[in-house]
């Protein structure tokens, strides 16, 4: 339901962005009837079954857009991720860095655009019941970590959120407990920051702070003293990889501009490892945060 809502959460299409998409779109052949122009942010969820061609592209004759071209400035959601075969999942990894694919077959090379929001939803295990401090658990530990195992470490180097989500208590099913927000607001928001990143990011080649290499935020944009400290730490830990710091440093920028800070500060650095790792930094929570 969360991954669904997504579309609506972010801004409507550029004018190039939906040239882009319906480029793709009808290149698909699924471009929608009396609809010429795409001008919200598409959403692909692919069976897990989904062989890797389906998902980054390909077929007989000339190659075809996959589910991350047709996700193209939208969303690519996973549900039961680890049930993927693991050659499809590692396929995702070079568009997730580069933003296109390039599919190469005996009548041609294609190079696909596929800059998406990739979205995963995973079981702690096969049943689905470990969380639950092993209650009703039957799943052994070796059967746990080879089903965890299935994602692999560098795809989910290239996972900025990674959140625990918790069981639906009773309250919560009775529809008792509080009444989150709606995606209206949640949305004014999103592009509130979307705004304050697009004016800082102006008349350079990027437009969102997903796109900024890190050496560029490091150097254009520096944060103040001691703010990276904690992301710094992990790395000499080993904790993070070199692309995980910059990747947190990206994070910290749109926590940033969601709180309507000028730059990142050391709580908004603590909050994105947190979001990250799933450790505790001290930070507080910062509500409706979207990336």
């Amino acid at each position: 339901m969360l991954a669904e809502r997504l579309p609506a959460v972010l801004p409507p299409l550029t004018r190039q962005e939906s040239l882009e998409v319906t480029a793709v779109h009808s290149v698909a052949g699924i471009l929608p009837p009396g609809q010429p122009l795409v001008d919200t942010a598409p959403y692909c969820a692919p069976h897990h079954s989904a062989t890797m061609q389906s998902l980054v592209g390909g077929g007989n004759g000339l190659p075809r857009p996959g589910a991350v071209s047709l996700a193209h400035r939208g969303i690519l959601f996973l549900d039961e991720a680890p049930e993927f075969s693991a050659r499809a999942l590692d396929a995702l990894r070079q568009p997730l860095e580069s933003g296109h694919v390039v599919v190469a077959r005996s009548a041609g090379v294609v190079r696909l655009p596929a800059r998406f929001l990739m979205v995963l939803a995973a079981n702690p295990c096969p049943c689905g019941r470990h969380t639950l401090h092993g209650a009703g658990c039957e799943c052994p530990p070796s059967v746990i970590r080879r089903y965890q195992a299935r994602l692999s470490g560098p795809l989910l180097d290239r996972v900025d959120l990674r959140v625990d989500v918790r069981p639906v208590d009773r309250a919560d099913l009775l529809g008792r407990g509080g009444r989150g927000e709606s995606t209206e607001t949640v949305a004014a928001r999103v592009r509130g920051a979307r705004e304050r990143s697009a004016a800082r990011l102006d008349g350079t080649p990027w437009s969102v702070n997903s796109e900024v290499p890190g050496h560029e935020l490091r150097t254009r944009w520096p944060l103040g003293p001691g703010a990276l400290a904690s992301a710094e730490r992990d790395l000499e830990r080993g904790l993070l990889t070199a692309r995980g710091v910059d990747r947190v440093l990206r994070v910290a920028w749109t926590v940033a501009d969601l709180a309507g800070h000028d730059r990142p500060t050391a709580r908004d650095v603590a909050l994105a490892l947190e979001l990250r790792t799933g450790i505790a930094r001290g930070a507080t929570a910062l509500a409706g945060v979207a990336s």
